[in-house]
């Protein structure tokens, strides 16, 4: 793996990653490394210490997981890397979105580095999802649309996959870790495009989307957690909608449902 400029986009990612690195080094686990090799050598570093932690091979299970959230990360990092440069960004919405690029570009080589030679190779995409959308990277809104889905999507498909870690618990706190940077950068773009940082109800028109993509945030209207309809349960207090019951909990995404939904942007 090539990870000649990593120390500047970890840096710019987590400017105190390296402070924390090197208070490990003090306590002997780095004490051979100076801080550009840690900045240089992080994913790889920490990929070693999740497998330390959980103390045997990962099981096949895992691995699946793991390789499932490469595949949306390679797909989310592909997508912000082809429009990083282009002039239809807005010029004060550039750094923000350079900064998610640079974060799924470190998710990406945490998850290559933790999975080893298991790490399945980047696909190849279609942007354009077989011509449904023509003017991805010529057309900010659509640019922008699309990328909140992926953002959104993203987030629930983490979610989704939370049980399937249990039997791995640091390889869960990682995953959890970046399903709560998803979100930021999910709450980010949506006030980009001018839209509330959280999902209301079920349908893509809720969120300023096109009703093509009405699956991704389908199941998002539900109002009952824990068994309990909050909605119902609320309905006395005349300051709380429904609408606020939905939008205070995020709803998870299983892994086939996730898939059928990226599908077009694979290239076939």
């Amino acid at each position: 793996m090539n990870l000649q400029n990593l120390i500047s986009e970890i840096e710019k990612v987590d400017g105190e990653i390296i402070d924390r690195l090197a208070h490990v080094s003090r306590r002997g686990l780095f004490s051979s490394l100076t801080k550009k090799t840690i900045a240089l050598a992080a994913p790889a570093i920490m990929a070693s210490a999740l497998n330390k932690s959980y103390g045997q091979a990962l099981p096949q299970s895992v691995k699946d997981v793991l390789n499932f959230a490469l595949a949306l990360e390679y797909l989310e990092f592909t997508f912000y890397d082809y429009g990083s440069n282009l002039a239809m960004i807005p010029k004060n919405y550039k750094p923000a979105f350079e900064l998610i690029r640079q974060h799924e570009q470190v998710h990406v080589r945490l998850l290559k580095s933790v999975l080893g030679a298991d790490a399945i190779p980047m696909p190849k995409f279609d942007f354009s999802a077989g011509g449904l959308f023509p003017d991805t990277f010529t057309n900010f809104a659509t640019f922008s649309a699309i990328a909140q889905t992926f953002e959104d999507t993203g987030v629930r498909a983490y979610k989704g996959q939370a049980a399937n870690l249990q039997i791995a618990k640091p390889i869960l706190q990682v995953a959890l870790q970046i399903h709560a940077t998803e979100a930021a950068h999910a709450a980010n773009v949506r006030y980009m495009r001018g839209q509330k940082g959280w999902i209301t109800g079920g349908t893509a028109a809720l969120s300023g989307l096109p009703s093509v993509v009405d699956g991704n945030y389908k199941g998002e209207e539900n109002t009952v957690q824990a068994g309990t309809d909050l909605a119902a349960a609320l309905a006395g207090d005349n300051r709380i909608t429904p609408a606020m019951v939905m939008q205070a909990f995020d709803e998870p995404l299983d892994k086939a449902t996730v898939l059928a939904l990226v599908a077009p942007f694979f290239a076939k």
